[in-house]
């Protein structure tokens, strides 16, 4: 609860609670304070809390909030997008030191009695309803609610030397947490006054585009100021002068023509804003669809050199290909070639075997018809020495 008292409270110390809606940064500043302090709820939970609480204070009908509404939905988006925008404000450094834990150790401290702990601890809650949190620090703000509850109670405070110098705190910022406690306390009960151009209820879910319709009509410029008819009535001290003997008639018709002047410069200013505010929508694009249109680009930009990456991978391909046939064909040409070169080697050895073959024959015939010749030549003249040696 304390943690998302201080959160709606520097959020607030930022944002107007005309452009956000109170009950919404409410409900998202306790589903982000269960997270902040390891107590986390879900989603569902805080908006059936909040969606009871605000049945019951309107004097409404209790109904179940559907779960499967499309109201719900609105509403879940809403939460988690309030959330998103607390975060973004804060810088996302949600750091919440309380008074509490201040308050206990204080009074151990001086010794005071135990009356004294429990209302000084309800001060210190009813501090979260005012701006304490944020303008002074905690130990200040105990200081304070000590200072308080011991006066309440009539308990004396050591003073010399003063007790709050221990604690690092002043007495002015004493004074002023007791005045704005005090102040609190003089009001009179809290009412809910709807400031917020959007849907004030969670009863009921609003809509992007009549918060967007209602945005830009508070943003568009206002060139002419309505008209009081009284002052109207009265006349520009400038002006022509009426004769004093002229019917009232003259007077209201004169009055009628400003006023219609007036009307007529009014509706041509909201008709000049309206066309300015049509012709800005295009500009006015939410981040969400930049960073759509963006990512858009750079996934077609991501295809188109995947396209082109693909196209030259194939084209490398077909290259590698063609010197593949080309090597192929260069290696048959080759091969035939050799192998004419084989057939005419091979047909030119068997040449050669068969001239040396006739060549051999001829020189068998050559020395054979020596030899029988020699031996034909030899043969008588051997018989005729045989004669003559018997």
């Amino acid at each position: 609860m304390a943690t998302g008292q201080v959160l709606f409270h520097r959020f607030y110390c930022k944002k107007s609670f005309a452009r956000f809606n109170v009950k919404k940064v409410a409900a998202s500043s306790v589903w982000l304070a269960s997270k902040l302090e390891e107590n986390p709820r879900k989603a569902r939970q805080v908006l059936i809390i909040f969606h009871r609480m605000e049945c019951r204070r309107e004097n409404l009908p209790i109904d179940h909030l559907d779960l499967y509404s499309k109201k719900y939905v609105d509403l879940k988006m809403e939460l988690s997008r309030t959330e998103r925008h607390i975060l973004k404000e804060m810088g996302f450094i949600c750091h919440v030191e309380h008074p509490h834990k201040f308050i206990s150790n204080y009074l151990a401290t001086l010794e005071t009695p135990p009356e004294l702990r429990q209302e000084a601890w309800n001060l210190a809650n009813d501090s979260l309803r005012t701006t304490l949190c944020v303008r002074f620090k905690s130990e200040v703000v105990a200081c304070g609610v000590v200072y308080a509850a011991a006066r309440r109670f009539q308990v004396p405070l050591p003073e010399n030397p003063p007790w709050w110098k221990a604690f690092d705190a002043e007495k002015s910022g004493i004074d002023e947490v007791c005045r704005v406690l005090a102040h609190l306390y003089s009001l009179p009960k809290a009412q809910y006054l709807p400031i917020c151009k959007d849907w004030d209820s969670f009863t009921f879910s609003n809509k992007s585009l009549e918060s967007k319709s209602h945005s830009t009509a508070k943003d568009a410029p206002r060139s002419s100021s309505p008209i009081n008819p009284e002052t109207a009535l009265k006349g520009a001290p400038g002006e022509a002068n009426i004769d004093s003997s002229g019917s009232k008639g003259a007077l209201v018709k004169q009055a009628s023509d400003k006023l219609n002047d007036a009307r007529k410069s009014d509706d041509e200013s909201k008709s000049i804003a309206a066309e300015r505010d049509v012709k800005d929508e295009p500009t006015l694009r939410s981040r969400p669809d930049r960073k759509m249109e963006t990512s858009g680009e750079l996934h077609r930009d991501r295809e188109r050199d995947r396209i082109k990456s693909r196209d030259r991978e194939r084209g490398r391909d077909s290259d590698r290909e063609r010197e593949r046939g080309r090597d192929s064909d260069r290696e048959r040409e080759r091969e035939e070639a050799e192998r004419v070169k084989l057939k005419d080697h091979g047909h030119r050895s068997r040449e050669r075997a068969k001239d040396s073959g006739h060549s051999e024959k001829s020189k068998r015939y050559s020395s054979h018809d020596r030899d029988r010749d020699y031996y034909s030549s030899s043969y008588p003249s051997r018989e005729k020495d045989r004669h003559r040696h018997h």
